[in-house]
C-alpha cells in the first residue's frame, strides 16, 4: 500500500483535477474550484459497521 493515497474527486466541487499540494502529507489542491485542503486519517471506529434492522443496509 502506498503511503500517499490518491483522491479521485474534490470534496467541495466533485471535479477530478486534483494535484498534491506542497504543504505536506495529505494536502491537495483542486484546479477547478481553486481550493487547497488537507485530509487526515483518524483511525478505525471501535463499534465497526452497524446494520439497519429493517433492510440490512449499512447506516
Amino acid at each position: 500500500m502506498s503511503e500517499r493515497a490518491a483522491l479521485f474527486h474534490c470534496p467541495y466541487c466533485g471535479d477530478e483535477d486534483l494535484r498534491p499540494n506542497e504543504t505536506g502529507h495529505g494536502a491537495w489542491e483542486c484546479a477547478a474550484c481553486n481550493r487547497a485542503f488537507q485530509l487526515k486519517f483518524l483511525g478505525l471506529l471501535a463499534r465497526g459497521l452497524q446494520r439497519n434492522e429493517r433492510g440490512g443496509e449499512a447506516i
